[in-house]
């Protein structure tokens, strides 16, 4: 009789680090003979070429006491876990074969995406204007411009989002109740370096729910301003930081990413009042939505079908976990029974082994041809729901005490992301075409040329930034730039000309509008732009 080896997949479940216990796994089995997996068979393979190949010179290996196998490099005299032999091996294979992807490398803040922008696009010229400034000419259309046209290729797409969203979304807007027989405004005092403790404490003592949907009046300790919506913005995004970071244990990234967020199952083990937690962060994303603030995460998409009470499809599972998927689609397309599959799944916390039935007697039922689809089904309710329903429930019961699931259901799943978290990529070409002018400045302003050109120069990670400096949030709004709002309505980005060149730009987050002032140079701008960014959180006087 062969053999059967263990294929699994593992989930990061994260803890807080106060609990002394570090990540913990919890993991599913599979009892599938190796050969008969996808992927399985090359991978067995490359890692036994790997293996018979000797070390580089230099090299050693040898045994850890929990007998994981690491190497010793004498040359440098380090020790590591990857085997030299496979980094190499990697290697020759990407010279091998050019057209290979690369692999993704994070790129810094200040890295500058102009550097290699390429040759200018068919009958463009560049050339120098008598006032010393690089111009352009479209021998085309027989026209100019200060503009680079290159630059447009950096500016990334706006995400699509459904023909009817705005039509929907003017409705649930028209149709969200005001409160009546409440103040005017709800006080919300606290302190920076404590606002989740804070926040969770003032919003949770706050019996009269229809008081958080009146004006936020946001205050953070020791600091002097008017909330005229920027601080308000600035506390949905220092709040959305906090409350969704796996180190508190009651969010975890993904299997396949540390961005995208799903809810921990083993919440309640590093916070014994994690369900109270989840209650306060499902008003908090109420909140959100009804003052139409975003917030700073992103969700699973099964997490979004959850709140609409849909039923979550094997399809839904492949953004999330696509080697958990594409071991599903298998048994699906195949009769699984030769491969002796139990309706159950083997847990592992924190080191102790348990067996979950998927349905009563389950250990007991082999996976075959006629109840496989059953099987699938269960697995993935198992995986996105039952391990998490509590805390759902929790959460849905904050939501739903601001945002009505009746209005909410006109939304699909896709639209819901868009409704709490805006979009995610920021399409610089909007942003440039929504952005107002005062004082002096216009888009042919030599300063404001070099600030496009900077922003266009920046990864999507540090245009975020930026966003956030200066509007209070990294999101963009759901219908793009266009739809900004500030403390008096509608309210587009809008640059300033400010000060002097020896300062830095500020921002006043509650009109959207950054004070910029009239650098010489693309060099200076670009500079003083990435500190002010980078080194500046909260401000003085009218925010």
């Amino acid at each position: 009789m062969a053999m059967l080896k263990m294929v699994y997949f593992t989930f990061h479940l994260h803890r807080s680090q106060s609990s002394g216990t570090g990540n913990d796994l919890a993991r599913m089995y599979f009892h599938v003979p190796p050969a008969q997996v996808p992927g399985w068979r090359c991978w067995a393979q490359s890692n036994s070429d790997v293996s018979e190949e000797p070390l580089p010179a230099g090299w050693a290996t040898s045994t850890a006491p929990n007998s994981r196998p690491f190497f010793i490099d004498h040359n440098t005299r380090t020790t590591t876990w990857e085997d030299p032999r496979k980094t190499r091996s990697n290697s020759l294979r990407t010279a091998a074969t050019p057209d290979a992807p690369k692999p993704f490398v994070r790129s810094s803040s200040n890295e500058d995406l102009l550097n290699n922008l390429g040759p200018l696009p068919p009958g463009w010229e560049e050339r120098i204007h008598t006032d010393g400034r690089v111009f352009y000419i479209d021998h085309n259309t027989r026209s100019t411009m200060w503009e680079d046209p290159r630059l447009q290729k950096l500016g990334g797409p706006a995400v699509p989002y459904s023909r009817d969203y705005k039509r929907k979304y003017d409705y649930f807007r028209s149709k969200l109740r005001k409160p009546v027989n409440v103040p005017n405004k709800i006080d919300i005092k606290i302190s920076r370096s404590n606002v989740f403790e804070d926040s969770f404490r003032v919003i949770m003592n706050v019996k009269k729910v229809d008081l958080l949907k009146t004006r936020l009046w946001i205050e953070f300790d020791g600091e002097v301003g008017l909330d005229y919506g920027g601080v308000a913005r600035e506390w949905f995004y220092m709040l959305s930081k906090e409350m969704f970071n796996p180190y508190y244990g009651l969010f975890e990234y993904s299997a396949t990413d540390n961005y995208t967020l799903q809810i921990n199952p083993l919440s309640g083990v590093a916070n014994e009042e994690h369900l109270s937690y989840f209650e306060f962060i499902g008003r908090i994303a109420g909140m959100a939505v009804y003052h139409g603030k975003l917030l700073d995460a992103f969700f699973i998409r099964p997490f979004y079908k959850m709140m609409l009470g849909k039923t979550i499809k094997l399809s839904d599972m492949e953004s999330v976990d696509s080697e958990y998927h594409n071991s599903l689609v298998w048994i699906k397309e195949n009769d699984p029974t030769e491969l002796d599959i139990r309706f159950c799944v083997e847990e592992d916390y924190f080191g102790e082994r348990a067996e979950r039935e998927l349905k009563p007697g389950g250990k007991d039922i082999v996976v075959c041809e006629e109840n496989k689809l059953e099987y699938i089904d269960l697995v993935i309710k198992w995986r996105f729901v039952s391990r998490v329903e509590n805390q759902m429930k929790l959460f849905m019961k904050g939501f739903n005490a601001l945002i009505p699931q009746t209005l909410l259901q006109i939304f699909d799943e896709n639209e819901v992301e868009l409704l709490m978290c805006g979009l995610q990529d920021i399409d610089v070409n909007d942003w440039k075409r929504n952005t107002a002018y005062k004082g002096e400045y216009n888009q042919n302003h030599p300063a404001i040329v070099h600030f496009w050109r900077c922003v266009y120069s920046f990864n999507n990670e540090m245009r975020a930034r930026l966003l956030q400096f200066v509007t209070g949030t990294s999101r963009v709004p759901m219908n793009g730039f266009s739809e900004m709002y500030g403390s008096n309505g509608p309210q587009l980005f809008t640059i300033e000309k400010w000060g002097t060149p020896d300062q830095l730009p500020r921002a006043h987050t509650c009109f959207n509008r950054l004070d910029l002032p009239p650098y010489d140079t693309y060099q200076e701008l670009r500079k003083k732009l990435i500190v002010a960014v980078e080194n500046t959180q909260g401000f003085e006087g009218v925010d």
